[in-house]
């Protein structure tokens, strides 16, 4: 049974491994089953990092939105 490789330990471990995996298959020499097997791990690879991009992107919003509803509280306390 073909082993399952390891969840990335972070966005940017995985950019560099999807990065790699793009680097070696241009090249054009990696043989068709590592090839097909590169290909789903970089599927993987960039699920995980759309994932982390749109939780940061929530996170970003969350933020945002508190410090746009303090600068608006702020605002108004300096018109009276």
């Amino acid at each position: 049974m073909a082993k399952t490789p390891a969840a990335p330990a972070s966005f940017e471990a995985a950019m560099a491994e999807l990065e790699d995996i793009v680097t070696r298959m241009e090249q054009g020499s990696l043989p068709l089953a590592e090839a097909l097997a590169s290909y789903q791990r970089g599927a993987v690879l960039l699920a995980y990092c759309q994932n982390a991009l749109r939780d940061a992107q929530q996170q970003v919003r969350v933020l945002e939105d508190g410090m746009l509803k303090a600068f608006g509280d702020d605002d108004a306390m300096r018109d009276d």
